[in-house]
Parts: C-alpha cells; sequence; structure tokens
C-alpha cells in the first residue's frame, strides 16, 4: 500500500508536471487527427498515411505535420468558426421575435400595398396583431 509519506513532494510534483504533458500530448494528437479528417483537399489514402504515420512515430509526425499544415490548420480553424458564427446568427434571426404587433402590422400593411390581400384581410391581421 502506497501511503503519503513514502512518495515525497519532488515526486508528486514531478508525477504532475509528466501529466500535465501526456493531457498536453494527448489534445495535440486528437487537434492533428481531428484537422486531419476535417480537410477536404486531401484524399482517404493520404489520410490513412498520416494516420500511420502518427501511430508509428509519433512525435516525428506530429512536428512533420505541424511545420506542413500550421497556417492551413489555423486557415481551416478559422473558416469552420466563421461559418459556425453565421450559422448561429441566421438561427437566432430566424427564431428571434419579428418586432412584436408593430412589426406584423408593417409585415400586413406591405402585403396590402402590394395587393396581395384586400382590406379586410388586412383588417383580420391587425387585430390578431393587436389581440
Amino acid at each position: 500500500m502506497l501511503l503519503a509519506a513514502d512518495y515525497p513532494f519532488l515526486d508528486v510534483l514531478w508525477t504532475m508536471i509528466l501529466f500535465f504533458f501526456w493531457v498536453a500530448w494527448i489534445w495535440i494528437l486528437v487537434g492533428i487527427i481531428t484537422d486531419l479528417f476535417r480537410r477536404h483537399d486531401t484524399s482517404g489514402w493520404i489520410k490513412a498515411l498520416w494516420v500511420i504515420f502518427l501511430i508509428f512515430l509519433p512525435f516525428l509526425g506530429v512536428l512533420v505535420y505541424l511545420i506542413a499544415n500550421s497556417k492551413g490548420m489555423a486557415e481551416r480553424g478559422a473558416e469552420r468558426a466563421q461559418a459556425n458564427e453565421e450559422q448561429l446568427a441566421k438561427y437566432v434571426q430566424s427564431v428571434a421575435a419579428t418586432g412584436g404587433a408593430a412589426g406584423e402590422i408593417e409585415k400586413a400593411k406591405a402585403l396590402l400595398d402590394s395587393g396581395a390581400i384586400n382590406q379586410t384581410e388586412f383588417e383580420a391581421l391587425k387585430a390578431k396583431a393587436l389581440a
């Protein structure tokens, strides 16, 4: 049984440092593999070769991938972030309120002016918006 007295402070500190770098290493590998499989400019065979390279020579594979594709990784990440932001903005606009009763009446007035609806339909829409 391992007791706290049998595990000196420097060993605890060294274990924490190693754990931190191990988590960072896994994070880098996952980031590279994620970027690799999200790419649309490479074929499946190239992706498979990169994965094999990362499995059998992980340190060299990570260094080579980061050196060769670091600019592309940043560009693809920025494009993905921008696309997600645009999609979120479009969704928010689609579900957001239309301006309440005034907005509904304004739309109905535009329909009346264009001739799409008649005066009685406009009055019905106006009453519905005000209700």
